[in-house]
């Protein structure tokens, strides 16, 4: 009767066991953008900014377009603060530099305009990891250019 039971036993735990190593099995890994990373690249597009005497708006978004890092430079304007947020999510939601769809809208591609809510201006790079989206970086307060001169110099320091 006892070796019964220690059996029943076992044989219950083998499946407990089993059906856990099956549920880790169905996880997925993913690199993550941490707080750490966020500030490291908002800090280098700071600095590139202030290279260039120019007043910029820093945002950085986790792989859901979440807020992890917003930084509005003394002096920056207002609006930058929406623009910068929307130039993040949009490259994150599109995996390639916000440039790439102005781009298209200079070729002649206007339904990109129907989209919603896009930013189709430089500025706005995401961070891949593996082809992967898992942020992203937007910079807002001066010409497209100087925008994109700052986001690449934050990007540079994530990879």
């Amino acid at each position: 009767m006892l070796i019964r039971r220690f059996a029943i036993a076992a044989l219950g735990l083998s499946v407990i066991a089993l059906a856990m190593h099956g549920a880790e099995a169905q996880l997925i890994e993913k690199k993550t953008l941490s707080l750490a990373a966020a500030k490291k690249m908002a800090a280098a597009a700071e600095a590139e900014a202030g290279r260039n005497n120019w007043a910029m708006v820093i945002t950085v978004v986790d792989d859901g377009g979440n807020l992890i890092y917003l930084e509005r430079m003394d002096g920056a304007q207002l609006g930058s603060v929406e623009v910068s947020q929307r130039k993040a999510r949009t490259a994150l939601r599109f995996k390639r530099p916000t440039k790439d769809l102005e781009d298209a809208i200079g070729k002649g591609r206007l339904g990109i305009i129907t989209i919603g809510d896009i930013a189709a201006v430089q500025g706005g790079l995401p961070l891949m990891i593996d082809g992967k989206a898992i942020g992203a970086i937007g910079v807002s307060g001066g010409s497209s250019d100087q925008d994109a001169q700052c986001a690449w110099a934050g990007l540079a320091t994530a990879q």
